[in-house]
């Protein structure tokens, strides 16, 4: 039987480029590989600060949701402390979006709406304002960086001369 792979010849040049490339390769794979490691561990760092940062919120819901169950009529220095309570949680809340970039896209009412950055979810006859003006912000919009995340739902005036 004959041998029927190809043998190559190279010149010793070409062999020591070729090694030498090799080389560059295989370091840069192992520089890749740290910086993907490296990348991991953060994001898993940053997870992590976030999920404790949640748990606190959770914490405060908890409490709450824990008065209210023992205590089932609850007393009225508490009903009255009760809006700022959740406020307070939602606070915290938005304060752990904030600190992510997850800022809410501020709209106001008796504004126009810029398009970019909500969706008219229904209109509302009304006389004594122009077409298109926001009458309610139904639910607020968030923004990441630059990126609209979430527009803000709000409802427009319509107008019979609009």
């Amino acid at each position: 039987m004959f041998d029927l792979s190809p043998n190559y010849l190279i010149s010793s040049e070409l062999r020591e480029l070729l090694v030498q490339k090799l080389g560059v390769l295989q370091k840069d794979n192992v520089i890749l590989q740290q910086s993907l490691r490296e990348q991991h561990n953060q994001t898993t760092a940053q997870t992590k600060d976030l999920f404790l940062d949640l748990l606190e919120v959770a914490d405060a819901l908890e409490a709450l949701l824990d008065y209210l169950e023992n205590n089932p009529n609850p007393s009225p220095e508490f009903i009255e402390r009760l809006p700022k309570s959740i406020g307070a949680v939602n606070r915290k809340f938005l304060s752990i979006l904030g600190k992510r970039q997850l800022l809410p896209i501020e709209l106001r009412e008796g504004t126009e709406p810029d398009f970019n950055l909500c969706r008219v979810i229904d209109r509302e006859e009304r006389i004594d304002l122009p077409d298109q003006t926001i009458t309610k912000i139904v639910r607020r919009g968030f923004h990441w960086g630059e990126k609209v995340l979430r527009p803000t739902e709000v409802i427009t005036a319509k107008s019979d001369h609009g």
